[in-house]
């Protein structure tokens, strides 16, 4: 072999060698990658599931606190709504009673003034039963042989006494203005006759007058003094 068909030898090894060891590192390079991909994935999802596993549990805090405030809520809801509810029938049950008190006292208000009207004369009628006794025994008293004229009269006159006395404590007052200023509002003049000294006096009562509790029952009929001739003539003088 000739010089120059070994060194042409050489260079084909040279190159085919060279070949070789190229493809053996673009092998072990695209190796290398694919372990460093994968690497870098299985990374990428174990950080991914992590983060979703911190946020997940992080949710469920939120929710769970969520759930125990509108829990809490609910339950003072709850509390409320049962003292409203006995506070109602608390209130509802005073009203029952307050009612049953009102009903009560309108029909015991209704019988005293039932009562009230029917029996009002009924301590009058008392007071005048003794004045009827008075009268039975005095007309007893003047059947009887040997009553006299005076008997009589002081019976009458003691009957008459009782009667004033229980008229008076019914509030009853007699209006006897003899000798008084004629007032109008109580007396009643039936006649004027001249009369020495002042004029406008009752100078007689015909008929005495009544009063109940200072309200005008009867006027007293009265005859009332004017100014004679003499006493008009003397004050012209």
């Amino acid at each position: 072999m000739s010089k120059k068909e070994q060194v042409a030898d050489l260079e084909q090894q040279v190159t085919e060698q060279a070949e070789t060891t190229t493809d053996v590192d673009v092998a072990n390079l695209k190796q290398q990658a694919v372990k460093q991909t994968k690497t870098t994935t299985d990374v990428g999802a174990a950080n991914l599931e992590q983060q979703a596993a911190e946020q997940a549990e992080v949710t469920t805090d939120v929710t769970e606190g969520q759930d125990n405030a509108q829990k809490g809520l609910v339950e003072e809801l709850q509390s409320a709504l049962t003292e409203a509810n006995a506070k109602v029938e608390e209130h509802w049950n005073t009203i029952l009673r307050l009612k049953a008190e009102m009903d009560n006292l309108r029909k015991r208000t209704e019988r005293d003034i039932q009562n009230a009207h029917k029996y009002a004369l009924e301590r009058f009628v008392e007071s005048l039963l003794p004045v009827v006794d008075s009268l039975e025994l005095g007309i007893q008293a003047a059947n009887q042989e040997g009553a006299t004229v005076k008997s009589i009269c002081e019976g009458s006159e003691m009957t008459l006494k009782m009667l004033l006395q229980s008229m008076e404590k019914q509030g009853v007052q007699v209006v006897n203005p003899l000798g008084e200023r004629f007032n109008p509002d109580y007396h009643q003049a039936m006649a004027m006759q001249p009369h020495d000294g002042e004029a406008n006096i009752v100078i007689n009562v015909m008929q005495k007058g009544y009063l109940l509790n200072d309200r005008l029952v009867r006027p007293a009929l009265v005859v009332v003094s004017k100014p004679t001739e003499e006493s008009k003539e003397e004050k012209e003088d």
